[in-house]
């Protein structure tokens, strides 16, 4: 390897890096957002008829 190669191999590393940690976000908030789908699934099915049902003969 040559020294004059350095800086190159550096900022090619250091683009690398950020690409990564941009796919490893995206990644990390469609997790998020599918965990939170879940847990709205999760919550209708206990309760499948909550709010369908109004009682006027208070």
């Amino acid at each position: 390897m040559n020294i004059t190669e350095l800086p190159g191999l550096l900022i090619a590393q250091d683009i690398s890096s950020q690409i990564s940690t941009a796919i490893l976000s995206k990644s990390l908030d469609t997790v998020e957002e599918m965990g939170d789908s879940m847990i709205k699934m999760m919550e209708q099915s206990v309760y499948p008829n909550l709010g369908q049902n109004i009682d006027v003969l208070a």
